[in-house]
């Protein structure tokens, strides 16, 4: 009704540990909390936790079921989103700091020499990043932010691994680092809208 908050329904999480599903029974009083994922899905570290839990509970559209599988959560490969995501981020620090020059002399960088075919679709994937969030608000679901960074991070690393940022030729070089700092951001804000850190080392 009209002042009401609108409010979205999820369907139950089955959560997988070890290879095997967590039983959970209302009678017999046996249930798994959110901190319980936590602290699996962070080995200890309580903040890689909660970036697991957020990233993953996110990343599932309310009314479809979900497995949380806390194997998956802990490891260190782009079968685990969140870390897929935030490595993304890493590597783009990485990169800046090798160069070590300051971001401010980027702004207004001749972008001309991005002309291979990573890049472009690099370019586009940054573009949409508004139309993503738009998608989020009007759909009341995250889940848009979440396959966003995915799909950000995916150009990203195919991109790093297809070409040198840090070229010989200054004009291809700071157009990139430019391009870099771009990608850096918009991970970052992302991240930062659902609740997710950007460490800047893995």
């Amino acid at each position: 009704p009209q002042g009401y908050p609108d409010y979205v329904l999820h369907k139950m999480v089955t959560v997988m540990k070890d290879g095997e599903e967590v039983k959970i029974s209302k009678r017999a009083g046996s249930y798994v909390t959110v901190r319980d994922l936590i602290e699996w899905s962070g080995n200890g570290d309580i903040a890689r936790g909660r970036d697991a839990v957020r990233f993953f509970l996110i990343s599932r559209k309310a009314d479809t079921e979900f497995v949380f599988d806390v194997d998956v959560a802990l490891k260190h490969s782009d079968e685990n989103p969140v870390y897929y995501v935030q490595y993304a981020h890493a590597r783009i620090c990485s990169v800046l700091a090798q160069w070590g020059g300051d971001e401010s002399s980027l702004a207004g960088v001749d972008l001309a020499p991005l002309v291979a075919p990573r890049e472009a679709t690099l370019l586009a994937t940054l573009a949409h990043y508004p139309e993503a969030l738009e998608r989020a608000l009007a759909e009341l679901g995250p889940h848009q932010v979440a396959f966003y960074l995915r799909d950000l991070a995916g150009e990203l690393h195919g991109y790093y691994n297809a070409e040198r940022v840090l070229v010989d030729d200054v004009p291809t070089k700071m157009a990139r680092l430019a391009l870099m700092v771009a990608t850096r951001q918009v991970l970052r804000n992302g991240l930062a809208l659902i609740g997710v850190s950007a460490p800047n080392k893995m």
